[in-house]
C-alpha cells in the first residue's frame, strides 16, 4: 500500500505567492496529500482516494513520489469499478515513467480495466481485443514479471472468447446460407485462433458448408484435417 512513503517523505511545503489583495495562499504539502489519500484508500473511499492521489501527481509531477501516486490513483479507480478512470491512470504512467519498476504492473492494471469489461460472444468484442493486445505487450516486455503467468491465461481465455464470437457469427452466417461470408469466419478461426477450443467445431462446419455449395472434395479435405489432428473430439465423431 506504500504507506511506508508517509513516514520517509520530508518534502518541503510549497507556500503560494501572496495574490493582489495582500492575502496569502498556501498550497497543501505533498505529505499531507497523501495522507489524506491513504486515509480515504483505507476506509475504502476510492474515489476520494483517487482523486486525491491525482492531486498528489499533478501538483508536484516532479516529485520522486509521483509515479507512485498515480500508481495508487489507478488501483484506487480500479477498485472504484472506474476502468475508464484506471486506464487513463495507466496512460499517464507509461507516458511519463515507462521505465519505472511498476510499468509491468501498470501494464497489467490497464489490462484488467479491459479485461473486466469483456461482455458476452454475442456482442462486439472490441474490450477483448484490447485486453488481449494489452496482456500479450505486458508478456512480450516483462516475460519474468510476477503478472506475466496470470497475463498468459488471460491471454488464453481471451483468444476463447474472440473464436467464440467468430464461431457465434458464422452459426448465424450459416442459418441464413450466407456461405461465403461463414467460410471466410470459421477459416479465420482455423489460421488465426487454432490453439483454441474452437477449431474442432470449426473444421466441423467447414465440411457442412463446402457440401452445401457443391464442392465435396474441399468438404472431404477439411474432414480429414479434422480426422488428423483432432481424431478423439466430439466433432470428429460426428463426420459421415
Amino acid at each position: 500500500m506504500r504507506k511506508h512513503f508517509i513516514l520517509l517523505m520530508t518534502l518541503m511545503c510549497l507556500v503560494g505567492c501572496a495574490g493582489t489583495d495582500n492575502e496569502v495562499v498556501t498550497e497543501r504539502a505533498l505529505p499531507d496529500i497523501y495522507a489524506n489519500a491513504y486515509a480515504e484508500f483505507n476506509d475504502e473511499n476510492y474515489e476520494e482516494a483517487a482523486m486525491e492521489f491525482v492531486s498528489a501527481e499533478t501538483q508536484y509531477p516532479s516529485s520522486p513520489w509521483a509515479p507512485d501516486a498515480l500508481v495508487m490513483a489507478a488501483y484506487s479507480h480500479y477498485l472504484d469499478g472506474d476502468f475508464a478512470g484506471t486506464i487513463l491512470a495507466c496512460d499517464r504512467f507509461m507516458r511519463f515513467h515507462p521505465g519505472h519498476q511498476d510499468a509491468a504492473y501498470v501494464m497489467y492494471l490497464r489490462g484488467m480495466s479491459y479485461y473486466r469489461q469483456v461482455s458476452d460472444v454475442r456482442r462486439e468484442p472490441g474490450m477483448s481485443a484490447y485486453a488481449l493486445q494489452q496482456f500479450q505487450a505486458l508478456v512480450q516486455r516483462f516475460p519474468r514479471s510476477p503478472y506475466a503467468k496470470n497475463a498468459e491465461n488471460k491471454i488464453r481465455i481471451l483468444k476463447n472468447y474472440i473464436a467464440g464470437k467468430v464461431m457465434y457469427s458464422a452459426r448465424n452466417d450459416m442459418q441464413r446460407e450466407n456461405w461465403t461470408s461463414a467460410i471466410n469466419r470459421l477459416q479465420s478461426v482455423v489460421s488465426d485462433a487454432q490453439e483454441t477450443v474452437m477449431t474442432p467445431e470449426a473444421l466441423y462446419r467447414l465440411t457442412e458448408c463446402y457440401t452445401a455449395i457443391g464442392l465435396p472434395e474441399q468438404a472431404f479435405g477439411y474432414g480429414e484435417m479434422l480426422r488428423t489432428n483432432f481424431p478423439d473430439n466430439e466433432w470428429t465423431k460426428r463426420l459421415k
